[in-house]
């Protein structure tokens, strides 16, 4: 037990057309007044590194932002979200994983068990009893999967932005796993930052533990993905084998002929909120 204390449909979308000027700067303003109502908190745990979040309490659907590998919920998406949910009275959370953003903890010692272990007690010691709707970018889409098969009465919907489930499998090539099994850390460019990208040998093994698309992935609650066919990092037909694997037939894809694997422009973002808008429409408890 975890103890702690807080302190079947497919559309292809082409360009989507670019939001007036005056509502990107209205967003813009926004997202500085969320940030001021909501200041960072963190969570408090026996045993375990203190995790920062931010929280609008709303009504449900509670939505959840789960971020990518090494990333941290100051990113764009996850801001947008937050103010859109502030704005229209929807509970939202956003959080740091352990190592990373403002949370406590070393990266080096984190994997995707230890990461699913703080996804599950930010909405044990936050959420209450509402439902949940997970949003995962990258490979926040494989946690939000392993999310909902661990409290699949909680969740009423998932909606992932360029999900990388199973990324330790398909994501690296023999010789960086060769590098894993020999030095059990791997440092690559990264394309986002100065910083090298780290991977250990014990986050890719917990990753080989968790393999969802070799199987059905027996969920049933309505599935959203937006994924951009110009992604170097996670290929879009990835988003085809999720669809197949996925039990339910409930279930939309956005692909974006240009869009590359951020998807963080105003037209993606847009976009995104109008899909949790229709799905929380949906499921509306």
């Amino acid at each position: 037990m975890r103890l702690f204390r807080a302190v079947g449909q497919a559309q292809l979308s082409e360009r989507i057309r670019a939001p007036h000027p005056h509502w990107t700067q209205a967003r813009r303003t926004l997202s500085l007044a969320a940030m001021t109502q909501a200041p960072t908190q963190f969570l408090e745990r026996a045993g375990g590194p203190r995790l920062a979040y931010r929280q609008h309490v709303g009504r449900g659907p509670t939505i959840i932002f789960l971020p990518g590998y090494a990333s941290d919920m100051a990113g764009g998406k996850a801001s947008a979200v937050f103010d859109w949910a502030v704005t229209h009275g929807h509970g939202c959370i956003l959080f740091d994983y352990a190592g990373c953003g403002a949370s406590g903890g070393d990266f080096a010692d984190q994997t995707i068990d230890s990461w699913l272990g703080d996804v599950l007690d930010i909405v044990t010691a936050l959420a209450g009893d509402a439902p949940i709707l997970p949003i995962g970018s990258s490979m926040g889409g494989w946690l939000m999967l392993l999310l909902a098969r661990a409290m699949p009465g909680r969740v009423a919907a998932l909606v992932g932005i360029a999900a990388a489930p199973d990324f330790t499998r398909w994501g690296f090539d023999a010789e960086e796993k060769a590098v894993l099994a020999r030095d059990g850390r791997l440092l690559q460019p990264n394309p986002y930052g100065p910083e090298p990208t780290l991977t250990t040998r014990n986050f890719w093994q917990s990753g080989e533990a968790h393999l969802l698309l070799d199987a059905p992935i027996g969920l049933d609650m309505p599935l959203s993905l937006l994924h951009g066919m110009a992604d170097a990092d996670v290929p879009w037909e990835n988003a085809l084998r999720l669809i197949h694997a996925y039990g339910s037939a409930s279930v939309r894809l956005h692909l974006i002929k240009d869009g590359d694997h951020r998807l963080s422009r105003d037209t993606d973002i847009a976009l995104l909120l109008r899909e949790i808008a229709a799905l929380l429409m949906e499921v509306r408890c």
